[in-house]
């Protein structure tokens, strides 16, 4: 019998795909922005040996910008198990935890049970079914998101990929990662940025809606979720997208080196295959659509860190002639 005020609940689904691919999903929380759509970014934080604890920012109410929360978990391999614990809560929840636990149904096929237990800060009984409610849609909700996202990369796994670009710059890493971050500058500064509108009402997490310019003058509108680690780097995820894609995640990154700063734009990019001859005309093959994506991302990317170098490597000429 459960203690006054506490409640437990259970939902499950069957996903196409092996259950070591389904757990694997699941339990390296990098997937989780390609795998959950509210989520924007993952990091891992100090922990005890044998648990994790991470910070996860996602858009759980909508179009608000991300907030963020906190997460113990412990991962059981051996076990396709996940236990998880919130360590963020707001009234009326007073706590929740539970397990994730993958089970093989056959090669490709596996159930995903999503156990929780949750408590409320209150003893009212109705505080603690709307609880209760939300608990359940968050769950369906989850259990949608992580069946159709992991049977499409597991079936498709030639429309989801990844590349990175690296500019070596004379300068420091804070004046790069400057440059990046104040995306507010970037109509001002970069040529194929018509327009932006940046807005950071938390400190770290920002929203970024950028007008782009196309090689062939076409301009494109996207919208991003950004979180921000001074000065080494800027997570992103994108939430209004081309119509080539229907995901595009990536983050920028700052490393000090011997001789300057190693600059990185990381990119991963699943295709939308349904419109590619649309777009790219009726010959048009998924390989087209893909470096297609891939050269214009790398060309925007590489663009604007080849600015940042040009900012970085004058403001350090700047610097230098002051001290002299």
């Amino acid at each position: 019998m459960n203690p006054a005020g506490v409640r437990q609940s259970a939902h499950e689904t069957t996903v196409a795909a092996p259950a070591a691919t389904v757990h694997r999903l699941i339990s390296e929380v990098e997937n989780w922005p390609r795998t959950f759509p509210a989520t924007v970014h993952v990091a891992h934080e100090e922990a005890p040996e044998g648990e994790q604890r991470l910070r996860v920012w996602d858009t759980a109410d909508g179009d608000a910008a991300p907030r963020s929360w906190g997460l113990r978990r412990i991962v059981q391999d051996a076990e396709l198990r996940v236990n998880f614990e919130l360590l963020t809560t707001e009234p009326p929840l007073a706590s929740l935890g539970g397990a994730w636990l993958v089970e093989p149904l056959g090669e490709n096929s596996s159930r995903v049970r999503l156990l929780q237990e949750f408590r409320a800060a209150g003893d009212d009984p109705a505080e603690l079914d709307r609880i209760a409610e939300r608990v359940a849609r968050d769950a369906v909700a989850q259990l949608a998101a992580l069946k159709e996202n992991v049977e499409f990369a597991h079936g498709a796994q030639e429309v989801t990929f990844s590349f990175e670009d690296t500019v070596h710059i004379d300068g420091s890493a804070k004046d790069v990662y400057d440059f990046v971050n104040e995306a507010g500058l970037w109509s001002e500064r970069l040529p194929h940025v018509a327009s932006v509108r940046l807005t950071e009402d938390t400190p770290g997490v920002q929203t970024l809606e950028m007008d782009t310019r196309a090689k062939d003058g076409s301009v494109h509108t996207t919208k991003s979720y950004r979180v921000t680690f001074p000065h080494h780097k800027i997570a992103y995820k994108q939430v209004t997208l081309p119509a080539l894609m229907t995901l595009h995640t990536g983050y920028w990154t700052f490393r000090e080196t011997e001789t300057g700063v190693a600059a990185s734009s990381q990119h991963t990019v699943t295709l939308n295959t349904d419109n590619i001859t649309r777009i790219l005309g009726p010959d048009a093959t998924v390989a087209d659509a893909r470096a297609y994506v891939h050269t214009a991302l790398s060309t925007n990317s590489r663009a604007t860190l080849n600015h940042a170098k040009t900012h970085a490597e004058t403001g350090a000429e700047t610097h230098a002639e002051t001290r002299h």
